[in-house]
């Protein structure tokens, strides 16, 4: 009897043992990617340039997704449910005053794709096939298409002024 105890005990362990599942932990903090952007002087093409008291709004939108920072490279997302995201610079690199603000677009065309990632994660985007339009103090783009973006680990996209 102590013997069949003994192998019931086992017998328990043994599936609670096998039942158990691995932890999945996502890897990714975001894991659809953002559009990495650089800004560069238009005539030093090889120097970052800080654009001054930078302000960006996405089209449709009532809020800004920066604003007044002075940076030479940022992040901005894409709406994975269109193909099309438009964005609106304003900076001031005179004085501040509303009334200097110059104002750019950055028009960004896609095909987003779904991609299962994990169990864990679950689905992300990526986009496929992007092509760029720029209007006013943006002088120039690195590019003007880029097959992919699936990481936000590099610049995508220079951006001269």
């Amino acid at each position: 009897m102590k013997i069949l105890k003994q192998l019931f005990v086992f017998a328990l362990l043994m599936i609670t043992v096998i039942s158990c599942e691995k932890d999945d932990f996502c890897e990714f903090s975001s894991p659809t990617p953002s559009l990495v952007l650089r800004f560069y002087d238009k005539v030093e093409n090889d120097e970052l340039k800080i654009v001054q008291r930078l302000s960006i709004i996405a089209q449709g939108k009532s809020d800004s997704l920066y604003r007044n920072i002075s940076v030479d490279s940022i992040a901005i997302p894409l709406n994975s449910n269109a193909t099309e995201t438009i964005y609106t610079f304003k900076r001031n690199e005179v004085d501040g005053n509303v009334a200097n603000n110059e104002i750019a677009t950055l028009t960004i065309r896609y095909t987003p794709e779904e991609e299962y990632l994990s169990r864990s994660c679950g689905f992300r985007y990526v986009f496929k096939d992007i092509t760029f339009e720029k209007t006013d103090w943006i002088d120039s783009l690195s590019i003007t298409t880029l097959e992919s973006i699936t990481s936000q680990q590099n610049a995508h996209v220079n951006i001269f002024h």
